[in-house]
């Protein structure tokens, strides 16, 4: 049998360059991503927030992010009532929101790899950073010398007779007051697990479970005639997309 034996000399060439070319082929490789959220959390309402965040690749197996989160802090006493007169919405006893800003620096560290096109990539989340809490006014709509007719809007104040539940026609507009804010420092802790499954390599989607932790030097008044606080824990579920290089 004849062997040729050029055909023997090129076949580890030829292997490598197979081999080389799958390993390309079927990389997850990247150095950057961003992604932004929608955020659910046992402080907040339907939509507690929105989430940006942008990662650098350090290694194989760990990322160094940025992030920020914008998310709206609740009092646990708050739940929404209707007026006797319109039937909107309001919650009674609310005095003031808290707007909270998390800056964020800390560490993804990557559990499991995956494939460009399938699996799902698991990372342990963990991160922290100031916070800058704005306290804004609350504003309620009442009625006018008992007049459905003419109303005001004004803070919601328990002390004051004319905003009791019976004179109340609704909320005021929105971001009405934000002008008349105060600032609150603070700072916040989050660890998570995050579960990517986007299904090409320049896009992420997925979500994000975890708790964290948002406190402040002073307490926040959210509700004067309730419980009020300085520090807030949340559980939270994040949906998220974006993109990486």
């Amino acid at each position: 049998m004849k062997v040729n034996m050029k055909l023997i000399l090129f076949l580890p060439i030829i292997l490598i360059s197979t081999l080389t070319f799958a390993q390309t082929k079927d990389s997850y490789e990247y150095d950057s991503e961003f992604t932004w959220g929608i955020n659910k959390n046992s402080s907040g309402g339907l939509i507690g927030g929105f989430t940006f965040k942008k990662a650098r690749k350090l290694n194989e197996h760990m990322l160094e992010t940025f992030g920020l989160e914008v998310m709206n802090v609740k009092n646990p006493q708050e739940t929404k009532q209707n007026s006797n007169f319109t039937g909107n919405s309001f919650i009674y006893g609310k005095s003031n929101y808290l707007y909270s800003l998390r800056f964020q620096y800390g560490r993804d560290i990557i559990l499991f790899t995956k494939a460009p096109q399938q699996g799902v990539e698991i990372k342990a989340v963990f991160a922290a950073g100031p916070s800058l809490g704005i306290v804004a006014p609350y504003y309620i709509e009442r009625t006018m010398d008992n007049s459905f007719y003419s109303s005001v809007h004004e803070q919601y104040d328990p002390n004051n007779p004319n905003h009791s539940f019976n004179n109340i026609l609704g909320t005021g507009y929105l971001f009405e007051g934000l002008g008349q804010s105060n600032i609150q420092i603070g700072g916040n802790l989050k660890a998570a697990l995050n579960f990517e499954f986007g299904f090409t390599k320049t896009q992420v989607s997925g979500f994000e479970v975890g708790v964290l932790l948002d406190s402040y030097f002073n307490e926040i008044v959210l509700m004067p005639t309730a419980e009020n606080y300085s520090v807030f824990p949340t559980v939270f579920f994040t949906l998220f997309y974006g993109n990486r290089k």
